[in-house]
Order: C-alpha cells, then structure tokens, then sequence
C-alpha cells in the first residue's frame, strides 16, 4: 500500500501538466498510467498557444527545450475554409512577425509531445511515476481514496484527480459524466505525407464541408512534408445520418474538388483510427468530495475546434492549486472542491458558450458562408477574433450579442 496525498491518474498531458504544477508548488505527488512511454494517442496534434503560455508561465527552460524540439512545427492561425471555399485566415496575434522561437502554437505528434511531458515528469524529484500501472477499482476511504491496479500497487490519498481521458471509468461511474450524443463528438484520424498547399505559416486547416455539418475536415501541417489529417461531426448527426467517417475521410482525400489535388502526391502512412470526443457544450459538475476531474475526462474539449490538450493543460493547473488550497485548510469536502468548477467555468466557460453557438451555427451551411465573408470584409472583427486567442476579456463580450451588433455597424 502505498500513501500519498495527492494521486493523479492518467499521464497525459492533462495529468502530466498537473503532476508538473504540484511540483512546483512543492506538493509531492503520484502519477500513474496503464501506458509504457512513448505511446500513440489518437488526436490532432495541435498544441495551442494555451500550452506554451502556461509552460512558460511554469518554467521558461520547459518552454525552451520543447521549442528545441525538431519534432514539431511552428504554427500562427487558423485557416477557416467555409462550405462556399472562401478562405478565412485568423492569425493568433495580429501583426505578427514569424519566429520560430516564439511562435504560439505546434503541431506535434501525441506520441512525441505526450513523452516530452514524460520526460520532464521524471526530472522531478517530488513526483513519483507509475507505468504500465492501469488503475482498476476507485474505492471511497475516511480520508480519501484508495486506488487498486491491475500491474501494480494499491494507493491511497486525500486528493484523487482524475484524468485518464474520454473513456475514464471513474467519470462515468462516480462522477456521473454519461456520453449524451448532442454533447459528444466523433473523429477520425490518419496520417499523411507530401500533402501540398499549406499557408505559408503553416495555418492550421479547419474546413468546413458542406455535407458534414455541424462538423468538420482538418489538415494539420507536420515537419518534412506530413500532415495530420481527419474528419470529426457531433455524434447525433453521425448516428442520424449513419456516416461511416473512415469511408467519407477517403473519399474526400481521393474526390473532393478542392482537396483532391492537395493529395495528388500524397501517401497514407498507417491506418485510419477512430476516437470520440466529449464535449465542453453542457456544464456538469467535475468535483466532488476528496476529487477533480480534468481534460477529457471532465468533458472539457471545445465543441467547435476539438481542442483538448489547451483545456487540459488549464484544467490540470486549476487542479493542482485547488489541491495546494485544500492541503493547507485540511478540508477536502464536496463544498470545498466546488471552487475548482467556479475557477474551470471563469477560463473557460466564455470559450465554450462561444463555440457551442457557432457549433450550432455549423449546422447551416449558408450562413458560414455569410459570416465568413463578414469576417473577411470587416477588419475590425478579424482583429476581434485573433485576439480572443489569448485575451479573456475579449472572450467573455464576445458571447453577448450587443457586441457583435457593434462590431458590425462599425466602420471596418
């Protein structure tokens, strides 16, 4: 039996960034995972500008050596396709200059980005890392938690954080998170090399067709020539339609007009794996007495990008100062907890109204194009989109429909 007062489950990036912030703090912690590093994870491989803020806010030589990393590519926007083909492109920061050293997003292989973590993990002498250890039963103590495991010891702790992803048996069973369709996504996933046509600073490629509303295909730039390619829709609209995604995801790569021929030279390399996506769009409780959940396992992705690493990294660091808080009071009670939920909806819950309104706008495919050619004639609104990236204010006037009344009756 092994003791600790704080255990975190999963190894992710969602639990890895946590393990990370804990012990920074100085709070020892345990960190588990059913996997063996390096391990592939099915996913988009964006690393957003929400990571490299919060690992340089963390430890800039973090920051530093994942930059080092020629593993990755640097990314500024993200180039919004609308079912008309009219190209819209947001860079995350307005009137920038390329550099590499400091660009705010990459896109990186889960299997490459997740070790890097991994790897920083073990250079802490404060957190100790289990592999290849999965966490079976979750068992409710006086004091807390204890953790049985199929490879390995059973743990016990005050503080349980959760985040072992969107299949998390203990999200479904204590935390009560159920898969509800309308607020779940599903997603393929392949890779690819010699995938031509890229922005010239290697925009990330939302594109959205007009026959996989409210959903969308994706093309992520990689180094020497690969990219991260797939197609995801809500889940409702995949059943109700019975849309086979890995058959559509071939059939656009080999027929679409506008795409096609980005793929004239293009080779698959491996298999087309498929993932599901639970979605930020509803708010639930991720908390309770003696736990957190974070990431995926919170149902925290963005209904409309996908994203889910940007919003684990922030949930995880959440996490890791609500468990500093309840350490230093002693008090790890439903009540107490219930400020890391106030603390997770303050960050994020402008970002997730938001999307889940233009998610629903997705739906129509005539009215993206209107927006995106507002978008593309008004510079005032540009300018509002690429800084809601990083400035939270922007984001919480952006869901009050005054705002974009302003902003559309104003002179560009």
């Amino acid at each position: 039996m092994l003791q600790t007062e704080v255990l975190v489950v999963g190894a992710g990036p969602g639990g890895a960034a946590t393990a990370l912030k804990l012990s920074y703090l100085d709070i020892p912690c345990i960190l588990l995972d059913k996997s063996t590093f390096p391990r592939d994870k099915i996913c988009g491989d964006a690393i957003s500008g929400k990571v490299t803020t919060l690992l340089k806010r963390l430890d800039p030589d973090i920051l530093h050596r994942l930059r080092a990393k020629p593993v990755h590519s640097d990314f500024w926007g993200v180039r919004f396709v609308a079912p008309n083909h009219r190209i819209v492109d947001i860079p995350f920061q307005p009137n920038y200059v390329r550099d590499v050293k400091k660009a705010p997003g990459y896109v990186m292989r889960r299997m490459d980005f997740d070790n890097f973590l991994i790897e920083e993990v073990k250079k802490r002498n404060n957190i100790q890392f289990f592999d290849r250890t999965e966490a079976t039963t979750f068992q409710r103590i006086d004091h807390g938690y204890r953790v049985t495991t199929k490879n390995g010891p059973t743990f016990e702790c005050k503080i349980l954080i959760v985040a072992n992803g969107a299949h998390s048996q203990f999200s479904r069973k204590q935390g009560g998170l159920v898969k509800e369709d309308k607020h779940h996504a599903a997603a393929v996933r392949a890779y690819y090399k010699n995938v031509t046509g890229f922005s010239k600073d290697n925009f990330i490629e939302l594109q959205f067709l007009k026959d996989y509303a409210p959903g969308y295909f994706w093309m992520f730039p990689l180094p020497n020539g690969g990219a991260n390619v797939g197609l995801g829709m809500r889940s409702d609209f995949v059943s109700k339609r019975k849309i086979n995604l890995r058959t559509e995801l071939e059939r656009i790569v080999r027929e679409h007009p506008e795409i096609a021929p980005r793929f004239a030279e293009a080779e698959r390399e491996g298999k087309i794996y498929g993932y599901g996506l639970p979605l930020g769009s509803k708010k639930r409780n991720i908390s309770g007495d003696h736990y957190m959940l974070i990431g995926d396992a919170g149902h925290l992705i963005d209904p409309l990008t996908g994203e889910g690493i940007g919003n684990a990294f922030y949930s995880g660091f959440i996490a890791a100062e609500q468990a500093r808080d309840c350490l230093e009071a002693n008090d790890f009670s439903a009540q107490t907890m219930l400020a890391y939920d106030i603390r997770v909806e303050r960050v994020m819950g402008s970002e997730m109204k938001l999307s889940y309104r233009m998610q629903e706008l997705a739906r129509f495919p005539w009215l993206l194009n209107i927006i995106g050619k507002i978008i593309v004639s008004n510079q005032k609104m540009l300018f509002v989109f690429s800084k809601m990236y990083t400035d939270f204010n922007i984001r919480e006037q952006v869901v009050k429909p005054w705002f974009w009344l302003k902003i559309l009756f104003s002179k560009s």
